[in-house]
This record gives C-alpha cells, structure tokens and sequence, in this order.
C-alpha cells in the first residue's frame, strides 16, 4: 500500500490551502453525478469522469511542478492527458463519454490558444509526447490505482496497465478526436461546470446541489394595479416569445416575469440597473437561488456562500448583461456550461433600445440563437421605445408573429402616461436659474450630463451656487466601486425616501432601472431614445391622486459636439420636441422612426459559431480569444488610485473590484504614456488620487470624450 496523502490536487497558494488529490476527484465525482441527473444524463459515468478528470496528476512531473515556485522549462505537462492512460480500467462504451469528459476539460484538443491540446501536442511531439507523458508508468500508476480503487469502493486496487495498453488508450483518444464532427460536448460542459464549482467552492452539500436548476416561484407577480395596465393583460398565451414596448411604470417588468415558465435569465444593459434589479427580485422572491453576474456582482451578494456561488451553472434566476452571454455566440473558453446553463430557459431582454453598435450587433445574434431550435429557449424582450426598423428586426428573429407574443398599450391608456412638459434652455447660465429657483422651491432637482468630465464640472458649478453638501449628489461611473455602490445606495435612500429638495448630478448611468423619482430635470441634449429614458427619473411614481400631474424636463440647446452621441441624431431628437408642450407618448414612435429610420448593425456573423443547421466549431474545440470579444474588450478598461495599490495587490478578488474605477479603454489612449499599470488582477492603470476625489471622483486633465 502506498501512503497518497501528499499528492495533491492543487498546492499551497497565498490564502488558498493545498488540496490532496483523493479529495479533489471525490468532491468533483460527488458534483457531476449531482450535475448530470439535472441534464438526465447517466449520474455513473458522470462519477468515472469525476475520479478519472485529474488523475494523472499523480505524475511525478506534475507534483514537482506545482510545488515549484520558478520559471517551467521543457516539454509541456498536460495531467488531464496522463489520467487517459487509466481508461482500460473501464468499459469500452464508456470510453467516448469519459474522453469528453477527461480530455479537454482544460484545453481545447485543437488549435489551443497555447498549443497544448491533445491534437496540437500529438502534430507538434508525434508519440514522443505520449512518451513523455507515461514517464516512468510502472512506478507512478500504483498510487494511482489505489486512489482510483478506494474512490469506487474497490477492496483491492486492480491489476496494474501494462505500457503499451496505457499508450494505446491515449492512441485511440487522438483518433476519436480527430474523428468529431461539429457539435457541443454535453459531457465536456458537464465535467467542466463540475470541476469549476469543486475548484471554487470545496466539497457542496447536497441540499445546495440538489437545489440547482431549480426554477423559481413567480406568483409573486401575479398581481393586479389599475395603474400598471399591463398587470391586466394576458400572460397566457401559445406563442414561446414576448415583444412588449411600454412606458415605465406601465409594468413591463411584472409581465415579463408573468411570461416565464422556467428558470430565468433577466438581461439588462448596466450595473447599476442590474444592482437594482437583484434586490428587487430578491424581495419578490426570497427563498429563489436568484444570483447577479457583472464585473462587481459580488459586491451586492447576501454573504459570502452566495457571493461565491455567482458565476457559476444552476441559478433559478440569474441576473447579467448581454456581454456575459456573448461567449457561447463565439464558443469561447467554457462555451458548454453556459450552453447547458442556458438550455431551455426562459431569457429576458429588458432595455434593449439602449445597446448600440458592437453591442445592439450582439443583441440581435443572442435573439436569433436563443430563440432557434439550438438553444430553445423562450425569449422575452421589453422595452420603453424602439425604433420600428429594430423592432422589426427582433421580430423576425424571435421567428415572426407565430412564435411572437406582440403587447403594447392602446393611445387610450399610453395618454395617462402624459406626466411631463417639455422646455427648452439656451445654455447653462439659464438652466442655473431654474436649477436654483427649483431648490428654493424645496424640489428635487436631477442635472444630466453626457459626459463624465461635464457632470464633475457642472457639479462644482452648481455647488458653489447652492452648497448643501448634504443634499447634494454627483453619480458617474468614474468612482471606485465601493463608492458607486455607496452613492446609489444613498440616491435611493436618503435623496429619493427623505423630503426636501436635493440636487443629483449624473450622466447616462441614472437612466435605466433605477427606480427613482424627481420633481424636475434639466439634461444635455441627446438622442430621443435616451431623453426618453432620462423623462423617466421625472414624475415616476403613478398613483390615483397625480395621473393628471404635469412636471417639467428642461433640455439644453445641442452643444458644437455632442460625444458620445451622433451630433445629427441629437440635434433632429432636440427639433421633434416642441417646446412648452406635453410629452405625450402616443407619438413617440413616429418620432423615434424620423430620427432612426433604418436599422444599420455591424455584420458580426462571421464571427458566431453557430448557423441554422448548429455548431461550426468541431467537439471539444473552442475559440481561445474571439476576435469580436477582444473589440468588446478595447471598450473597458480599469483604474486604481495610487493610495491603493498595496491594498489592490494584497486583496483578494473581492478587494481588487471594489478598488476598481471603470473606464472608457479610449478614454484611456491620451493618458497611456502617463500612468503605468499593474500585472496583478486586470491590469489597471495607476492613477494619481485628485485631492478632490472624494467630490468629483476620478478627474483627467485631458480631454474627456466618452462617459
């Protein structure tokens, strides 16, 4: 008998314990054959894959190299490629699901961004990597075959692999991969969600397995209000796909729930929409495994156990962007789990008026998948304006009128949403005026800007005028992100729940979901589709005693430039609005069509993966880095004030987003010469802390062209 208590499945890193190996393929074995009778696959072949996935790291090239602390030289080490050589300890027709499950739960067999997938290693080595690989196999299989036997309950260990069985296992795995056709590997995916849970997480419990994929209690939403028309319309209807376009507070959001019937997916544009949309659906149902997926979702989760629970297969109801769905349009890294995760669902687009370019290209992709016969899911899109060229174009993808539930109010009942005057300002020294006599009036004032730079300058303008820094607010994406979250928090707190006047200064960010409500506005000039959004922070809450409540929106004659938007469409959306009248949205849509008469993506289909007959991509490949991700990747960027590189460096995860300040990646392109950037987590750049941050947050003395 050998002692296999010192080889380990991970070593020692920093705060992370080593793990022994016998542990590790237990705990992934116990989570796979929990995963798969939630796929109805076979929960026994699952379990071999669990205790066969890291065996070969019992390989004395692979414990040498995790306990190493310098630099690996030689041939490459695959472990998942030594534990095939242990495949003849199992029948043969589980062979194909076991390689699945085992071979590329790491590396993509193929074209592997490192050149180290089974095929990549086998054209560059020949035999001479399975060589290396079976090392000295007399000596290292023992331990393993005594680890292999008490995880299946064996008395005995069994008798040992000769050599060349061992190296004719690997030989037929090359030739099983090199034969796929295109298709996804369920067993992949299944192994993989398994490994990455056990990896994160240690050893689940049972009820927390079994209580995945579970979908949630929705009657909740079952409700009724004369003031939200939409709680009186049918949710019960043939079609698998929803299309709804009505003004906020017109309960868009209960009706797109009412239209689930399964697990779900909410897609909103941004954090601070998202943030708002977890706690609402963690209020409405409580006992639900409701998790939020963005680059700062553990900073809103309930504890730590949930926190780490986020990214992970299985929720009841998962809250995320579209960007966290765009890696199975491009079968990145891990496809399968979220192709598994995704399955059948029920997803949900709110707000999808706000994507553009790049994005609104992606959006339009997802539908077309999501909606098709590869996913099968059920897709439900919301929205407060659209134009009809994009409308269009989401009906057609969601499959037409025959799978598409189409709702929209009646002129009747959109006229009771008539809450706002529109006004039109010159230029800032008139809007201060009405700034001011609105505070003085004890009104809730909110200032939209449309770019960073402009808010922090307008807020000090507008301090120095009336400076109850108490009462006063400036909320941009430019703050570290414990901060943000800090200030939405206050915004929703103090400034919206407190009477009394008080003054918010913010850009694009208060205009998706926050659930806020003002007497008066006085916003940049911008497309129709994001004033409208704005004109709902205004007047927000319906109740019987102020549907005829009129309150008024001030808009800013356009500016000479009007970054981040197109200067044409600003100015025609600022001309479509008569001054001095009422907003009425019975005529938003022949306005929305004059400033967006067509629809014009970016073609992106050469980039997605899958077409009308399904995958293009062989099994067990995937795409190392899309092309289009790394456009999408050019778009952000990250900052740390100087004060806090130590703690950046010595914090964990948690620690390191929270210190993170989001910024615009061209934003960053002046200053790249200036600042230098960190290797550790996302590489942020280090900025100089401005003395007034705690005011205006991160501030750049060169031009500021984006949010």
């Amino acid at each position: 008998m050998f002692d296999t208590s010192h080889i380990l499945a991970k070593s020692e890193r920093g705060d992370n314990p080593s793990v022994p190996l016998e542990v590790h393929l237990q705990q992934v074995a116990n989570a796979a054959a929990a995963l798969a009778l939630k796929f109805r696959m076979d929960a026994q072949i699952a379990r071999m894959g669990g205790w066969l996935h890291d065996t070969g790291k019992v390989h004395p090239e692979f414990q040498k190299r995790i306990r190493s602390t310098g630099p690996v030289m030689g041939q490459p080490f695959r472990h998942e490629l030594a534990s095939l050589f242990f495949l003849p300890l199992f029948s043969q027709e589980h062979w194909p699901a076991l390689c699945q499950m085992v071979v590329a739960h790491h590396k993509s067999v193929k074209n592997d961004k490192g050149e180290k997938g089974l095929l990549d290693l086998e054209n560059e080595y020949g035999n001479g990597f399975i060589r290396f690989h079976l090392g000295n196999w007399a000596e290292w299989q023992q331990p393993a075959l005594e680890i292999l036997a008490r995880l299946s309950g064996a008395v005995q260990p069994p008798a040992p692999i000769n050599t060349t069985t061992a190296q004719e296992a690997l030989e037929w795995c090359i030739t099983y991969c090199q034969g796929l056709g295109k298709e996804w590997s369920r067993w992949r995916g299944l192994l993989m969600a398994a490994d990455h849970l056990v990896s994160a997480l240690g050893e689940l419990p049972e009820y927390q397995l079994q209580g995945f994929f579970a979908a949630p209690g929705l009657s909740f939403f079952d409700r009724t209000h004369p003031l939200f028309p939409l709680s009186a319309y049918t949710a019960d209807a043939p079609q698998p796909h929803t299309l709804v376009v009505a003004p906020t507070g017109a309960g868009k959001t209960d009706y797109l729930m009412r239209r689930c019937q399964g697990r779900v997916f909410y897609v909103l544009p941004f954090q601070a929409s998202i943030n708002a949309m977890y706690q609402r659906m963690r209020e409405a149902i409580p006992d639900a495994d409701i998790r939020v997926l963005h680059a700062a979702s553990r900073l809103v989760a309930k504890d730590e156990t949930e926190a780490d629970l986020q990214p992970f297969t299985g929720a009841a109801l998962k809250v995320l962007t579209p960007h966290q769905l765009a890696n199975v349009l491009f079968a990145g890294p891990g496809y399968e789990m979220l192709v598994q995760d995704l399955e059948g669902a029920d997803v949900i687009l709110d707000e999808v008026h706000t994507y553009s370019g790049i994005t609104q290209s992606l959006v339009l992709e997802l539908v077309k998948l999501l909606a098709g016969p590869h996913l099968n899911c059920r897709v439900h899109v919301g929205t407060a304006t659209m134009p009809s060229a994009l409308y269009d174009q989401l009906l057609q993808s969601l499959g037409g009128t025959e799978k598409t539930l189409e709702v929209a109010l009646t002129k009747e009942e959109l006229d009771t949403y008539i809450r706002h005057t529109v006004h039109k300002l010159p230029d800032d020294e008139s809007a201060d005026c009405v700034i001011l006599q609105a505070l003085e009036a004890n009104e809730k004032v909110l200032v939209v800007c449309n770019t960073v730079k402009r808010a922090q300058e307008r807020y000090r303008s507008l301090m120095e005028m009336w400076p109850q820094p108490q009462r006063c607010l400036l909320l941009h994406s430019r703050f570290r992100r414990k901060d943000r979250k800090a200030q939405e928090g206050r915004l929703m707190e103090e400034f919206e729940k407190q009477p009394g006047p008080c003054l918010v200064v913010a850009t694009q960010v208060v205009e998706v979901s926050l659930d806020i409500s003002f007497d008066r506005m006085v916003t940049d000039a911008a497309p129709l589709d994001a004033l409208v959004q704005r004109f709902g922070r205004v007047n927000r809450r319906r109740t019987t005693d102020n549907l005829n409540t009129l309150k008024p929106v001030h808009i800013l004659a356009p500016a000479e430039k009007t970054l981040p938007y197109d200067s044409q469409q600003v100015k025609q959306s600022y001309e479509l609005l008569a001054d001095g009248q009422h907003f009425r949205p019975a005529d938003l849509q022949q306005k929305m069509d004059t400033v967006y008469p067509s629809l014009q993506p970016l073609v992106i289909s050469g980039q997605v993966m899958w077409d009308k007959q399904g995958l293009l991509l062989s099994a067990l490949q995937h795409v190392g880095k899309p092309v289009l991700m790394e456009l999408l990747d050019i778009d952000s960027a990250a900052c740390i004030l100087d004060t806090n590189v130590e703690d950046y460096q010595s914090g964990n995860w948690e620690t390191r987003m929270e210190l993170e300040i989001p910024v615009n990646g061209r934003t960053m392109w002046p200053h790249r010469g200036k600042y230098y950037q960190l290797e550790e987590g996302n590489r942020p750049f280090v900025v100089t802390c401005p003395p007034d941050y705690d005011l205006l947050g991160l501030t750049f003395t060169e031009p500021d062209l984006f949010m």
